[in-house]
């Protein structure tokens, strides 16, 4: 088995094994990092280069959105679901405008909510 695969294969058993509680962190960092790899791309390529980042970075976000339990969640799933539906919105707007920015905006919202979602978990 080479590194490449040796690699993939730890990342698919941590996905495997993980609480559902863990999953959501690993989602948050997964959209971080296609985020700040889209901004990148934009700065030093333009937004074409930017645009695989940021449609897997809409993808996970989307997961986030799916994921939601209104009945259990109540208002905080409500207002979740506004963060999740504006993050969807300002990712296409970047790369359309070339707006690092915008960008940033989405990544700065993740990160806090990645944080509180990490203090939770912490409990």
């Amino acid at each position: 088995m080479n590194a490449q695969a040796t690699v993939q294969a730890y990342k698919e058993s941590s996905v495997l094994t993980a609480p559902p509680e863990q999953l959501v962190l690993m989602l948050y960092d997964g959209a971080l990092r296609f985020i700040a790899r889209a901004s990148i791309a934009m700065r030093e390529q333009g937004p074409v280069a930017a645009a695989e980042p940021i449609k897997r970075a809409q993808a996970i976000v989307e997961e986030l959105l799916s994921a939601l339990d209104h009945d259990a969640g109540g208002e905080i799933a409500d207002r979740l679901q506004a963060i999740y539906v504006y993050c969807l919105r300002l990712l296409p707007e970047a790369q359309l405008h070339a707006d690092v920015e915008r960008l940033e905006q989405v990544a700065s919202m993740l990160r806090e909510l990645r944080e509180a979602w990490a203090e939770i978990c912490r409990r």
